[in-house]
């Protein structure tokens, strides 16, 4: 039996022409040869799979070529590569340091390429940063990891950072057609397709894949025979299962549910794929976005047949009800039943009624009884018609004197010019800026006119109700003569007590925002004036909602009614607040600053 290379070595690229996917990044290497700008220190970047040590490897060989030299020559002994995950102490960076310093014997360049280098230790980066800043001139580093964020920063600001990015699924498969043409294979565009999915953005991946699946099916390589061999759910489950819930066939539905599970497959993978497909059908609707689509020619044929079929609100609200089944599957405690809910739902949309609230009937028996079987209601009486236009008459009478009195002119009086004295049964008009909000001026009727019905009625009679509303328009109140209020002097402290008491009371309440508003912000006193000044105007509008309620406590607890409260806005009070940890750590700093100190002799993190 001949020895088998696998397909990621046999066709791992020789030349920047054969890496897939990377075209910027091989550019600019390229150009840096080319013109002599190469750095002697590279740090290459990226996921898994996508060329980061085969193009530190051609790198390392074009260096070193000249004219004259032939292009498989091996350039072996000038090219060290060190597995930074088993070689990571200080012992094996000291002694790779000694034979930088020996020039190479065939060559330019001697080339280290350090893969996986996040692994090395704290020590070892340290015993390495010296030699990484000021290499000899015959040496170039090239370091390469899968975990850029796990370096410390003086490695990464001694190197030039090639980021390489995932290889799209288009790439990926014209890369694997090529292959399939070189090893003799017939293969199906979207059977390479799935691979290159599969392989997610690693083209490593997608050729281990691919020696799989043609270990299976052998030189004919069918879309069916990948599903069956990657065990993935293919196109047309979801096309079969869309038009099933389009067509709101609940039970084929689930029938068609209950044969992916049977496959082995998982609910929650079947509802996710189902999320994508319809988010797929959205994209066909738009010919400038069905460019997002990533799928063969064919199977975008299929896509675009369908989203002509499924409504977009359909599909919106299917993405919905299927994002929603996604995010509730683990916690479920019956994951299957929660999946057929779902698909139940889903086939209910396009059925007519659905989402609509039904109409509550306010009556108990519905009023077309009545008119069909011909009853007629009880007449009124002539008693309860006059009782009804009296009230009418009445509620007319209100509304009129009520525009009678909001139409008054205002009046003001001097100190030397008397008021006219109020007559008997007379309404006296008291001017209204100077009297406190919790004061309102009311009417004064003459306890001569009251009189006292002895006569007892029922409660529920309409001539009880009516001087029941009578009774309630003669109450007989006090006027009150604002000169009287009371404007009793107060200091700072009397101002900020009576503010936190309040801001407690509302902590209390529940009120936890308004409460810890009252804590944070302390006013200044202007004479009778309360000025605020707040960092947001939202703070501002949620102090004005309960700005009467705390007028009302403040008047009383000072015994001052001419207290007014004057808020503004000052962005640059928002600087006192501690938002953030740094912020945190100021105000820390400020009370006591051998915290600076602590944090320096051990090194701390904020």
């Amino acid at each position: 039996m001949e020895h088998f290379i696998v397909s990621a070595r046999k066709y791992r690229p020789q030349t920047f022409e054969d890496v897939v996917g990377q075209q910027a990044i091989t550019n600019t290497l390229l150009n840096a040869i080319k013109n002599d700008h190469l750095a002697q220190a590279l740090l290459f970047t990226g996921p898994r799979g996508v060329g980061k040590t085969s193009c530190a490897r051609i790198l390392a060989k074009t260096i070193n070529q000249d004219g004259t030299t032939q292009e498989d020559e091996d350039f072996a002994f000038n090219i060290f590569e060190l597995d930074a995950a088993s070689n990571n102490s200080v012992d094996d960076i000291r002694s790779l340091i000694e034979q930088v310093r020996i020039p190479p014997q065939v060559g330019t360049y001697k080339v280290y390429i350090i893969d996986e280098v996040h692994m090395l230790s704290q020590a070892a980066f340290n015993a390495f940063l010296k030699t990484l800043e000021e290499p000899p001139k015959h040496a170039i580093f090239i370091l390469a990891t899968t975990e850029k964020h796990k370096i410390i920063p003086t490695i990464l600001s001694r190197c030039q950072i090639f980021d390489f990015k995932r290889i799209t699924v288009t790439e990926a498969k014209n890369h694997l057609l090529k292959v399939a043409e070189s090893e003799g294979i017939e293969a199906d565009e979207e059977a390479l397709h799935i691979i290159a999915q599969k392989a997610d953005g690693a083209m490593r991946d997608a050729l281990s894949i691919f020696d799989r699946v043609v270990s299976y099916s052998g030189k004919k390589l069918t879309r069916q025979a990948v599903t069956e061999n990657l065990n993935v759910l293919d196109y047309e489950t979801y096309f079969v299962t869309t038009d099933l819930l389009l067509s709101n066939n609940i039970p084929q539905l689930l029938l068609s549910f209950n044969e992916v599970l049977s496959k082995g497959f998982d609910g929650h993978h079947f509802i996710a794929g189902l999320a994508s497909h319809f988010r797929d059908l959205l994209v066909c609707k738009n010919p400038e976005t069905i460019k997002l689509l990533e799928v063969g020619d064919q199977t975008k044929k299929k896509y675009y047949e369908q989203s002509k079929e499924a409504d977009t609100s359909f599909l919106l609200k299917g993405i919905n009800l299927a994002n929603d089944c996604d995010l509730k599957y683990k916690s479920s405690r019956n994951q299957r039943l929660l999946v057929e809910l779902c698909l139940m739902q889903l086939a209910s949309i396009t059925q007519p009624g659905y989402g609509e609230k039904k109409k509550d009937d306010a009556y108990i028996i519905p009023a077309s009884y009545f008119r069909n079987n011909k009853v007629k209601g009880i007449e009124k009486t002539k008693e309860v018609l006059s009782e009804e236009r009296l009230d009418k008459k009445e509620s007319i009478i209100s509304e009129q004197q009520e525009a009678v009195v909001l139409s008054e002119p205002k009046v003001s009086y001097s100190e030397n010019v008397e008021k006219p004295k109020p007559m008997e049964n007379q309404v006296v008009s008291v001017p209204t800026q100077e009297v406190a909000p919790s004061i309102v001026p009311q009417k004064v009727i003459n306890p001569a006119n009251l009189s006292v019905n002895k006569k007892k009625t029922s409660g529920l009679s309409l001539s009880s109700i009516r001087k029941k509303k009578e009774h309630q328009n003669s109450k007989v109140q006090e006027i009150v003569d604002p000169r009287n209020l009371p404007e009793k002097e107060f200091t700072e402290t009397d101002l900020k007590n009576a503010w936190l008491t309040y801001g407690k009371m509302q902590e209390r309440k529940g009120e936890m925002i308004v409460g810890s508003m009252f804590a944070m912000n302390i006013p200044e006193k202007n004479g009778n004036q309360i000025i605020l000044e707040l960092p947001n105007h939202s703070m501002k509008a949620d102090l004005e909602q309960i700005q009467n309620s705390f007028l009302q406590y403040i008047y009383k607890e000072l015994n001052n009614y001419k207290v007014e409260l004057v808020i503004n806005v000052n962005e640059e009070v928002s600087k006192k607040y501690a938002f953030t940890p740094q912020d945190k750590y100021e105000k820390l700093k400020e009370k006591n600053p051998l915290i600076d100190k602590l944090r320096s002799e051990f090194d701390l993190d904020i």
